[in-house]
Formats: C-alpha cells, sequence, structure tokens
C-alpha cells in the first residue's frame, strides 16, 4: 500500500501495525470520520457491520480511519466503542492532512475506496455500504413478513 509505506498505523487495541504486513493485496477503503459528527455516529454502525460481513467471508478487505477528532482521547474511544477492528491512523500524524488534501475531504463521513497505489475506485463508498445495508434490512424484513 504506498500511500501508506513507511508510515504506522494502529489497530483498536492501540497496538502498532506497518501496512506493508496488514494491507498487502487487500481492498482499502478509508474512513474519514469523528466521534462528534452526528452522520458518521450513524453511518459507522453500518460500517462496521459491513466490514465484519466482509471478515466473515474471507474477503481481502481493511477499513483505514482517519480522525477528525480533536484529541487522541476522542479518537481512542470513538474507536472502542463504535468501530470493527479495523486501523487508524495515530492521531496527530502528518499523513491526516496529506490523505484529506489528496482526496478532497471537505466533509465527513467520507469512506474511499483506493488500489494499492492510492489511486481511486471509488469516493462512494459510503453509499456504496448505506445501499447494502438498506438491502439487508429490506430482506429481513421480507422474511419477518412471511
Amino acid at each position: 500500500m504506498n500511500i501508506f509505506a513507511g508510515r504506522q498505523l494502529r489497530k483498536r487495541s492501540g497496538v502498532i501495525a506497518y501496512p506493508e504486513e496488514v494491507l498487502q493485496n487487500k481492498v482499502v477503503a478509508i474512513y474519514f470520520s469523528a466521534s462528534w459528527c452526528p452522520p458518521c455516529q450513524k453511518f459507522t454502525p453500518l460500517l462496521k457491520d459491513f466490514y465484519e460481513e466482509k471478515i466473515q467471508s474471507k474477503e481481502q478487505f481493511e477499513i483505514v480511519f482517519v480522525s477528525s477528532d480533536k484529541t487522541d482521547s476522542d479518537l481512542d474511544s470513538y474507536m472502542k466503542e463504535c468501530h470493527g477492528d479495523w486501523l487508524a491512523v495515530p492521531f496527530g500524524s502528518e499523513i491526516t492532512k496529506e490523505l484529506k488534501t489528496r482526496y478532497h475531504i471537505t466533509t465527513i463521513p467520507k469512506l474511499v475506496v483506493v488500489t494499492d497505489d492510492g489511486e481511486v475506485v471509488t469516493m462512494m463508498g459510503r453509499r456504496d455500504v448505506t445501499e447494502n445495508a438498506n438491502k439487508h434490512q429490506r430482506n429481513f424484513n421480507e422474511m419477518e413478513n412471511r
């Protein structure tokens, strides 16, 4: 994963992870979000469920969280309380600004799916995950009404 090469990421537990090891040969979605953001609070549980489905189905998929939280403790609490077991850019890392600039992030939440070299596959990851969740809910409702 060239855009993260030579950087450190962290797991929800706080353990440091190296992109060259944990992102190799995976589809990567970069999640721009913050604990204080109401739309993020609504979307994050959908993303967590989507992530868990991908992992259970053995798909090579990973999320990297890029926080707009105001403190490291806010980022940490948000990850522990609401997130799936995905990765994050450490609080205060210079790559946060680089990624926001590179992908023209002006609002959150935003989910950008990228290739190994950081080229955009889709800027509409949030829409895709939300539609997937809505489809699952419709299927569940149909089964319940039978």
